[in-house]
């Protein structure tokens, strides 16, 4: 793995978003992270931020535009770290569905309609369209909604109670440290570093991938 890569990121001013940010920026092939955000953010190095209103009609056709300049330089994939988290509670389903499968899915057929090959779509454990709780089966349909966009590498992770994030208070993660597997703690940083790992060794790889805490800890514990 010696060839130049750039990363897109959707929602890369969150907790997570930024964790893979900065795990992204860590890997020394990465030449750019390119930032969607609805606001300007600090100038940093190897980081070009691109303003775009998430919610407007023409947001997949503006990505898309974007995708295909990025790609112009060389190798490129694009990840979602878009979440509502803790906050969901507070969103209605209907809310929850603009941002998480209308704002993403527009992100995502963009960037697939540019020709980029891998997709890193963050979720949450316990994913599924059927479920009986809400934003597990938000999360499910945010999956297939991408899941049917047809990307050539979808890497789905799925974190228990993410740890060292500003929105998890620290009772849930003493909590979690109790709880074994796929529904227990993982840190942030982790979470982020596997994601970076994920582009960095296995964007030229086909099919799709889900990653549990085991899995993105295993991933995160390999060289770069």
């Amino acid at each position: 793995m010696h060839q130049s890569f750039a990363a897109i990121i959707l929602g890369g001013t969150g907790q997570v978003g930024g964790a893979a940010v900065a795990e992204l920026l860590a890997v020394r092939e990465c030449r750019e992270v390119v930032m969607v955000t609805r606001k300007p953010i600090a100038a940093r190095s190897r980081v070009r931020n691109i303003v775009l209103d998430t919610g407007a009609a023409d947001f997949a056709e503006r990505t898309a535009a974007l995708a295909r300049e990025v790609l112009s330089q060389g190798p490129a994939s694009a990840v979602s770290c878009v979440g509502v988290g803790s906050g969901s509670t507070r969103w209605s389903e209907e809310e929850l569905k603009q941002l998480e499968l209308g704002v993403v899915g527009a992100f995502a057929r963009g960037c697939h309609r540019a020709g980029i090959a891998q997709f890193c779509l963050l979720s949450a454990v316990g994913s599924s369209a059927r479920s009986r709780f809400r934003y597990a089966r938000v999360m499910g349909m945010k999956e297939d909604t991408v899941r049917n966009i047809g990307f050539d590498r979808l890497a789905i992770f799925r974190p228990g109670i993410i740890v060292g994030n500003a929105h998890t208070p620290a009772w849930v993660g003493w909590l979690g440290s109790f709880v074994p597997g796929r529904f227990g703690n993982i840190d942030q940083q982790i979470l982020g570093r596997s994601i970076a790992i994920e582009i960095a060794l296995h964007s030229q790889e086909a099919g799709e991938v889900i990653l549990d805490n085991a899995a993105m800890k295993k991933l995160a514990a390999q060289n770069k």
